[in-house]
């Protein structure tokens, strides 16, 4: 698929487990080509049931890369569907993933191709569910040039609709650092500064990586005191524009717990979502997963 200008290859991994491979390597491995099929189809959950996740039959998800002239790199996307369902009209939901993680995390992680059948064999509403490379910009413009927000919308939403994806309706999803993305993809959204006007329809954060100040924010995460009071200050200042509908969620042995609730807090209507036990883990994070998707459902159907 040409797009923008740009060649975009469909690819199946780049740096899992220690393993990196050329596309044209990477495209012969999923037919058997090249040893280590098992364990590259393992480390991002296709065609298995990934530990943990329901064995729901989940579709294979597809990876492809684009050159983003907004990140200044080559960036890996993924998308899946209910089983059995073809792109054409269904409305998507973006996940964004956390510090260290990829596109491919959403799958060998969360297995959200599982949760996504689950939640369609229990009869709830169908959607696309869309990953991507965020790298470590927590998911705002760098001081550097690395701009992944600017990647979400003028580079990765117009793909996602050549597919036939409806980008009409768009919900964000997102645990730690993409936890704290898709809440700030809710602010920018309803302020008018992501997407067009309702594009963005609802947003779920899991265990979002919400810091009190700049001073105690990790390192790299923002690029001084400026940068941390425009992007990052949002459990002080949520800056949600009007109702939104959100759903917001952290354990209480989690280290983000106290400006989670404090984020919660300070939201008018206060987000669905809980804080109670549960930690900074994958396991609880897939806990979430069902409940965010009727959730997420309800307002993209």
């Amino acid at each position: 698929m040409a797009s923008s200008g740009h060649i975009t290859r469909r690819v199946l991994l780049a740096g899992v487990s220690g393993i990196a491979l050329s596309g044209a390597a990477v495209a012969g491995s999923l037919n058997g080509v090249l040893p280590g099929r098992a364990r590259l189809r393992s480390a991002l959950g296709i065609g298995q049931v990934v530990a943990g996740a329901p064995d729901a039959g989940g579709s294979d998800p597809t990876f492809e890369t684009f050159d983003s002239a907004a990140r200044g790199r080559e960036v890996t996307w993924g998308w899946v569907t209910p089983p059995d369902q073809d792109p054409d009209g269904l409305p998507v939901v973006l996940v964004l993933h956390g510090r260290g993680d990829s596109a491919h995390s959403a799958f060998g992680g969360l297995a959200l191709h599982q949760y996504l059948a689950q939640h369609v064999q229990e009869g709830g509403a169908p959607f696309g569910v869309i990953s991507m490379d965020g790298g470590e910009t927590y998911w705002h413009p760098r001081a550097s040039g690395d701009n992944a927000l600017a990647m979400l919308q003028d580079e990765l939403l117009p793909r996602v609709a050549e597919l036939g994806f409806s980008t009409k309706k768009v919900a964000s999803m997102g645990y730690s650092m993409g936890g704290y993305g898709s809440l700030l993809l809710a602010r920018e959204a309803t302020n008018g500064r992501f997407g067009a006007p309702g594009q963005l329809v609802a947003a779920a954060a899991s265990s979002p990586a919400l810091f009190a100040s700049g001073a105690v924010s990790s390192a790299g995460s923002f690029d001084d005191a400026e940068d941390f009071t425009r992007w990052g200050a949002l459990s002080r200042h949520p800056g949600i524009k009007g109702p939104f509908p959100l759903s917001v969620s952290c354990g209480s042995d989690d280290p983000f717990y106290a400006e989670t609730k404090r984020y919660r807090s300070r939201c008018d209507p206060q987000p669905q979502g809980s804080t109670g036990d549960g930690g900074h883990t994958t396991n609880y994070w897939r806990s979430l997963v069902p409940d965010q998707f009727r959730f997420l459902a309800q307002h993209l159907a």
